[in-house]
């Protein structure tokens, strides 16, 4: 079989098992669109298939107790279980009081899906953009490493693939180094999404910059800067012994467009520090982009700092929860990533390489080849 992966095709060859989805609440936004091209693939090959999505909930008890449901069999398919452990527009009441679910609840749900379908499915899959515990990815003095334990955990229920995106730190699959582990980076996505915005931005190192927020998200920006052809600045945290100083590396960023890459939007600070610091410096536009556009402490603040210019729009992607006001709002550019999470889907439920999904070289070079 060829390592080329045609999905409008895929119904026709051999694959692992039928394929089904589940979505764990609070999920189903993502689910649905990856379903949608599995249909029009599946409907392309020839096979009329209304939806992969299998009926599921977490029912919760009036004490708080939940427990995992799946509404039909999955015997010998091929199970893959969407979760946003990010979403916390979910509720449920509790002795009378309203909860919404936390990241924890969210990877609990997860694992009574599993619970639900273990023995019974041919093989278990979970697909969690956003990696549960992934900001803490390291140990500095006595502190709980949230995320390794509970790769570790899945890995011991018996999922076979773990498919993430832009993982705050991808040195946490160490942890579990016989899982199949696969982290993506939407950056053809969000290339296409900001060409769309804005068909006439230019690329040229005279006119466009990338600049990193700070150290740990240089690898993405690096990546940015590489494949876009133009130069990468960075800032740095300088402490001194009364506070802590952000200075800039990097090209003059005079009447350049500035482009901002990071994993996380979550009060937005940071970002908007970095902002404020090289407008001051000259900048002409900028542009942010998180793959995870949290906006924990509402929107305000990036509304008045479009206001007044010191921001031009913040590029996201629906791989997490919006914000219903975020959709609305002319400086936010909503990228969708449910093909691509397809692709994986595809890929793994028949045992193909993903190595050409993960590094999307090709197309983005093909992207900007048809700008001339």
């Amino acid at each position: 079989m060829s390592n080329e992966i045609n999905p409008m095709a895929f119904f026709q060859e051999p694959s692992v098992a039928d394929l089904r989805l589940l979505a764990c609440p609070g999920a189903e936004e993502l689910t649905d669109l990856i379903d949608r091209h599995l249909v029009e693939w599946a409907k392309s090959a020839g096979v009329e298939k209304d939806s992969f999505i299998i009926p599921c909930e977490c029912p919760r008890f009036q004490s708080g107790d939940a427990k995992g449901l799946v509404k039909e069999s999955v015997r010998g398919d091929d199970i893959f279980i969407v979760v946003d452990p990010g979403n916390y527009s979910v509720t449920y009441n509790l002795f009378g009081y309203e909860n919404h679910l936390s990241p924890d609840d969210h990877f609990a749900n997860l694992k009574r899906l599993i619970q639900a379908v273990a023995g019974k499915a041919h093989r278990v899959s979970a697909i969690m953009p956003s990696l549960y515990g992934g900001r803490q990815h390291r140990r500095v003095v006595r502190e709980s490493l949230d995320c390794a334990v509970a790769l570790q955990e899945l890995q011991t229920m018996g999922v076979k693939n773990i498919i993430t995106f832009d993982a705050h730190d991808p040195r946490v699959q160490n942890a579990v180094p016989l899982l199949s582990f696969d982290n993506a980076m939407p950056t053809y996505q969000v290339l296409k999404s900001l060409l769309k915005k804005n068909p006439e931005i230019s690329f040229d190192k005279e006119q466009f910059i990338v600049v990193s927020p700070d150290e740990g998200a240089m690898s993405r920006n690096m990546y940015f800067s590489s494949v876009l052809g133009c130069n990468l600045g960075m800032f740095y945290k300088r402490r001194d012994y009364t506070r802590v100083v952000n200075e800039y590396l990097g090209d003059s960023v005079e009447g350049k467009t500035v482009f901002i890459a990071d994993d996380i939007i979550a009060s937005g600070e940071s970002m908007l520090e970095v902002a404020g610091n090289l407008k001051k410096r000259g900048a002409g536009r900028i542009i942010a982009n998180a793959t995870f556009p949290l906006f924990t402490s509402g929107l305000a603040k990036f509304d008045q700092a479009v206001a007044d210019g010191t921001l031009d729009y913040v590029v996201g992607t629906n791989l997490t929860y919006r914000l219903p006001e975020l959709l609305t709002r002319d400086w936010y550019v909503d990228v969708d990533v449910s093909k691509y999470a397809a692709y994986f889907v595809v890929a793994l439920n028949h045992d193909m390489s993903v190595s050409s999904i993960i590094d999307p070289i090709k197309k983005i070079e093909a992207l900007l080849a048809k700008r001339g």
